[in-house]
């Protein structure tokens, strides 16, 4: 079964990988899957955790659930590398990219905000305020 296979070793627990299976997060063969989903060698599981879809291909099955140390015996990742340079991308974006609605900054981000706000360029005399009228757009 597809809760069964190893996808606790991704999602920590059983409950958590079923809950991802029920929200259309866990897709086998490009096909949304429920939990109780039977699976064969060779099979591709796609596992969405945004902004990433991991890909893995099943080499054997087990009759037994199995802890995470024995899953790469059991399942190959085979997740494509630009799916990886995204992760790393929005690691390094950090604050800068919050998407609206998703609640007040941290007080880490609020601290590293003020920090780059006040940095040594922010007083260069330089005035960002423009005052253009429409007419010195035109010509």
């Amino acid at each position: 079964m597809i809760n069964s296979c190893g996808l606790p070793a991704f999602f920590k627990t059983r409950t958590i990988a079923t809950e991802a299976c029920k929200k259309g997060r866990v897709m086998l063969d490009g096909v949304a899957v429920k939990p109780s989903r039977m699976i064969k060698v060779g099979d591709v599981i796609q596992v969405r955790k945004p902004p990433v879809t991991y890909s893995f291909r099943v080499l054997a099955l087990s009759e037994n659930r199995m802890g995470a140390k024995l899953v790469p015996g059991y399942l190959e990742n085979i997740t494509p590398p630009e799916q990886y340079e995204l992760l790393e991308m929005v690691r390094i974006g950090g604050f800068v990219n919050r998407q609206k609605g998703l609640g007040r900054p941290t007080k880490r981000d609020g601290r590293q905000m003020k920090q780059f706000l006040e940095s040594e360029y922010a007083d260069d005399g330089f005035d960002f305020d423009f005052d253009f009228e429409d007419d010195d757009l035109d010509e």
